[in-house]
């Protein structure tokens, strides 16, 4: 008897959560300063949650970093997945100073006042349990100790912390 779709399909689907769930402990875990995630870690991740997606992310960083400071891109990759509903490129990459996310694809505007907030470090006034990490940011932002810029435009998103 030979591997069945279905069980094929049950395995694809487990899978694809477990690497939501290691995601999501990222983005929404604690973080303390002693912490780092390897680059292998990041982009096994990366790779698990967005194997077959619109949205094609790259992780350029080839060194280990501190948690506080990925659990924020991490966040920010979620914000520029909303952001790009048909899909797109996402390449993050560190100068050793400055962290860079760069996105291109068609952009969706009807987040443009999230994201004005969140780039100005303010909490959004109205927020839906799926836009949460809008306002996150602001905070995470803050615990890793980085400042924030963003340029927002039809097709293309750059945020460097």
């Amino acid at each position: 008897m030979g591997t069945q779709p279905e069980l094929a399909l049950i395995n694809d689907s487990i899978e694809a959560a477990n690497f939501r769930v290691q995601f999501y402990r990222v983005a929404y875990g604690l973080a303390s300063e002693d912490q780092h995630v390897t680059p292998t870690e990041a982009r096994r991740i990366l790779a698990g949650v967005y194997k077959g997606a619109r949205l094609r992310v790259e992780w350029a960083i080839t060194e280990g970093m501190p948690r506080q400071q990925v659990k924020l891109a991490f966040l920010l990759i979620q914000c520029v997945e909303d952001a790009l509903p048909y899909g797109g490129t996402l390449r993050i990459t560190h100068n050793g100073m400055y962290w860079r996310l760069e996105a291109d694809g068609r952009t969706r505007n009807q987040d443009q006042e999230l994201w004005q907030g969140m780039c100005k470090g303010e909490e959004p006034e109205e927020l839906t349990p799926s836009k949460v990490h809008y306002a996150l940011v602001t905070y995470a932002t803050e615990d890793a100790g980085r400042r924030m810029f963003c340029h927002h435009s039809d097709d293309h998103i750059e945020v460097t912390f």
